[in-house]
């Protein structure tokens, strides 16, 4: 039987082709490990914000000086002044508002009469300043309210006058800034609010308050309370007898209740000033028979644990 060749045998030696050489960049060097520190360092700091590299040397910083109410002087112009006030106040340039709110401070103390029949205006500009997330702007605005306050206090508000949006929309915004964190600015606010609770006309000031009493915020029924509290202190017996001795107790008995005490104590100031006022309708010589009749007036306007808790008070102030 003839054997077939097999055409496909593998050959005797395998050749392969041979490796050509890459021609580039030669291989990098290994870096010491102080080379890839230094390196990481240095592009780290071009990276940086807060490096001085990344700062340019022309960039000066802006910034706004607080001036208290006793050094500011008079305008020198004011007529020329209070013409472009409004448009001031709403610029862009925060810098510049700020400096027409320090106008707005120097008007209110040295020439209130040109300020007054736009200052309705200017409190609706001021309640917009506020809202402004720059805090310099913030607090500028809320110091302008102090001076306004104190100037101009006495014809803000009158007890004929139901509605004043303007200063409704300012008593919310001075509220919410004397509850945030920013302690600058919360001081600043509480400053204020006691400016205008010793300012305005206690009756018509307090038909604002009283609404925030229920108010869902606690702070600022807290900063509510406080000021209720200081314009109740300003009250005659005819005042609270026209606003009503039932409605300013039955307050007191709300806050009484609060879970923060500060709306605790300002309710116990109040209380004390409700029976002040109630106890001058009584001779001296007859106290028993005052702390008598005021029990039947709790009694008669809050509930029976209220009306203890609120008897409670005065016992421990006349003891």
């Amino acid at each position: 039987m003839a054997l077939r060749s097999i055409d496909n045998a593998l050959p005797e030696e395998i050749h392969r082709p041979k490796k050509i050489a890459k021609i580039g960049s030669p291989s990098p060097t290994v870096k010491s490990k102080a080379t890839v520190l230094e390196e990481v360092h240095r592009d780290s700091c071009k990276n940086d914000e807060n490096s001085a590299i990344a700062i340019p040397t022309n960039v000066t910083e802006q910034s706004v000086e607080y001036v208290s109410s006793l050094d500011l002087k008079p305008l020198t112009d004011p007529e020329i002044k209070i013409q472009d006030l409004l448009i001031e106040l709403e610029s862009k340039d925060w810098i510049k508002a700020c400096g027409a709110l320090n106008d707005v401070r120097r008007l209110a103390l040295f020439h209130s009469p040109l300020l007054l029949p736009i200052l309705e205006k200017v409190m609706a500009v001021i309640v917009k300043t506020m809202k402004n997330p720059r805090s310099a702007l913030i607090k500028t605005s809320i110091m302008a309210c102090t001076d306004v306050f104190s100037s101009l206090g006495s014809t803000l508000l009158s007890s004929e006058e139901k509605e004043n949006p303007a200063f409704d929309s300012l008593l919310l915004q001075l509220l919410l800034k004397a509850s945030q964190d920013k302690r600058f600015v919360c001081e600043e606010a509480e400053k204020t609010l006691e400016a205008m609770a010793t300012s305005i006309s206690p009756l018509p000031l307090l038909n604002k308050l009283h609404s925030f009493v229920t108010h869902s915020n606690l702070r600022i029924r807290a900063k509510a309370a406080v000021a209720i509290s200081k314009c109740t202190k300003r009250m005659g017996h005819e005042t609270m007898k026209e606003f009503g001795l039932a409605a300013l107790i039955k307050i007191g008995s709300q806050l009484l209740n609060d879970r923060l005490p500060e709306a605790r104590e300002a309710a116990r100031c109040m209380v004390n000033s409700v029976y002040g006022v109630f106890s001058t309708e009584t001779t001296e010589s007859a106290e028993q028979a005052t702390e008598e009749l005021w029990e039947q007036f709790c009694s008669s306007n809050l509930s029976t644990v209220a009306a203890q808790s609120v008897c409670k008070i005065v016992s421990e102030r006349c003891s």
